[in-house]
């Protein structure tokens, strides 16, 4: 760090020497510290900690009141407009119903379990919330 030395009406040189009589070795070191500390708050967390919390909040699935909105968003919004609410209910409801035809012939085919076939849906639907199909 190196800061101007004000003295008689105007700046001098800088130099390393001058900021360590102004800041001080444990100055330094201080704002060192600080600087690492506000860079790891923006690091994600792993460790025990960070998976029992994940463990506490388990995700839950949101009804289409509470969907989030995504990528795709503008589009079920526009769709809304021109098809109307029942005509989007439809469309929607047909493509969940191949999506799921998909995914069961999809566990078929690789012999997966059925319990396996409900968590692919399940996640399907989550990633559908993120994306905005759900809005």
């Amino acid at each position: 760090l190196l800061v101007p030395h004000l003295c008689c009406g105007g700046p001098q040189a800088w130099s390393i020497s001058q900021s360590q009589r102004i800041f001080g070795t444990m100055g330094l070191r201080r704002l060192l510290c600080l600087l690492v500390a506000s860079v790891a708050a923006f690091v994600p967390r792993t460790g025990s900690l960070a998976q029992t919390r994940r463990r506490e909040a388990a995700p839950t699935l949101q009804m289409a009141s509470m969907a989030k909105f995504g990528v795709f968003s503008p589009a079920v919004y526009a769709g809304r407009v021109l098809l109307g609410d029942k005509s989007l209910e439809k469309i929607r409801g047909q493509g969940i119903s191949l999506h799921s035809q998909a995914i069961t012939e999809f566990c078929i085919f690789v012999g997966a379990t059925a319990k396996m076939r409900g968590l692919l849906i399940k996640k399907a639907k989550t990633n559908g919330d993120i994306l905005g199909f759900l809005v």
